[in-house]
C-alpha cells in the first residue's frame, strides 16, 4: 500500500466481500463447511474461491456462510447450495477450481452438478 488510493481499494473489496455475506435472507446461499477437516482438506481455499467468483460475477445477492463439521471428514470440503423454494444440494470434495464452476453451472446457470454432489445418507 502506497496510497490513500490503495487505501481505499482494499477498503471497497473488503466491503463488497461482507456485503456478500450478509445479502437478503431469501436469497440462494452457500455454506462451507470449515471445521478441522475441512481445514485441513483445504476449504479456505474453497471459500475464498467462492468469494472471488462472486464478487468478479457481481452477485450482492449470495448469502456465503460456514458451518463447523457435519460428520462427513471423507467428503472435505463440503459446499451446500441452498437456493431458495429448492432443496438443498451438497457437494464434496471441492477445490477452488471445483468451487468457480459451481458457481458458473449451479449459481449462475441453475445446473447441479451431479458427480460431485454428496449421497443423502437418509436416502
Amino acid at each position: 500500500m502506497k496510497s490513500l488510493d490503495d487505501l481505499a481499494k482494499i477498503r471497497e473489496k473488503a466491503q463488497a466481500m461482507l456485503r456478500l455475506r450478509n445479502a437478503a435472507e431469501d436469497s440462494t446461499r452457500i455454506v462451507v463447511c470449515m471445521g478441522t477437516c475441512g481445514l485441513a482438506a483445504g476449504a479456505r481455499e474453497t471459500l475464498q474461491a467462492i468469494m472471488e467468483e462472486l464478487s468478479k460475477r457481481n452477485r450482492t445477492d449470495v448469502i456465503v456462510t460456514q458451518t463447523d463439521c457435519i460428520g462427513l471428514c471423507v467428503y472435505e470440503p463440503v459446499v451446500d447450495v441452498i437456493v431458495s423454494g429448492q432443496s438443498r444440494v451438497r457437494y464434496g470434495r471441492i477445490n477452488a477450481e471445483r468451487a468457480r464452476q459451481i458457481i458458473d453451472s449451479h449459481i449462475m446457470n441453475g445446473r447441479v452438478i451431479q458427480e460431485w454432489v454428496v449421497p443423502d445418507r437418509n436416502a
